[in-house]
């Protein structure tokens, strides 16, 4: 879990920090890698979600 919450800090850091850049230097670069960085934040997020939710519908067969 706390892999989890650093990850997810990493990430909004990340999307933060890359708007920033892009609102102070107006490169598209940047607007471009910070999507890419919260798309994959959601992504590795509902894998997260999906191994909990696999663990509750298998514990109980164990």
């Amino acid at each position: 879990m706390l892999l989890m919450r650093v990850v997810g800090l990493l990430v909004i850091l990340s999307v933060a920090g890359s708007l920033l850049l892009w609102l102070l230097t107006g490169n598209s670069r940047y607007k471009a890698w910070a999507w890419k960085t919260f798309r994959v934040g959601v992504v590795v997020l509902f894998v997260f979600l999906a191994l909990f939710a696999l663990e509750r519908v298998l514990a109980p067969m164990v």
